[in-house]
């Protein structure tokens, strides 16, 4: 359903398709690998909050930030 929304949107346009082979397309390659560091980050994030439970210690969001 979504790719036949933007094809009927973009059939209003005038443009040539060109096909770049996978290892040519950087800037997908660069997008797709940007989402892996977000989700190792969140890893981490999860990993110290664990860490902070162990110790006993709890963690609060300061509205002043301090």
């Amino acid at each position: 359903m979504r790719q036949r929304r933007w094809m009927e949107y973009m059939k209003d346009f005038d443009f040539d398709l060109k096909y770049h082979p996978g290892k040519a397309n950087v800037v997908a390659d660069a997008l797709s690998r940007n989402a892996l560091h977000v989700s190792e980050l969140m890893i981490h994030k999860c990993n110290l909050i664990e860490n902070f439970s162990n110790l006993n210690m709890n963690m609060m969001d300061a509205e002043d930030g301090l």
